[in-house]
């Protein structure tokens, strides 16, 4: 359950950092870190952030195809 939050939290960071980056906003907002979450289990749980309602379908596409081109 742990890893699904985090995983969640993860993909929600992504979509509030493209909203606030769309809004027009000055401010500067950075995510760091490292995280340990396999390429399937982020697609799992970004699948049920979808499943959720959290993302819409377009966002879903978007952080799907960013995190299979992400490096091994």
């Amino acid at each position: 359950m742990h890893k699904n939050f985090q995983a969640i939290s993860l993909a929600l960071a992504f979509v509030l950092v493209g909203a606030l980056a769309g809004c027009g906003s000055s401010q500067k907002v950075t995510v760091s870190g490292t995280t340990t979450i396999s390429k399937g289990e982020q697609l799992t749980d970004l699948q049920s952030a979808l499943a959720a309602g959290a993302i819409t379908q377009s966002e879903y596409d978007r952080l799907r195809t960013k995190i299979l081109n992400w490096p091994n």
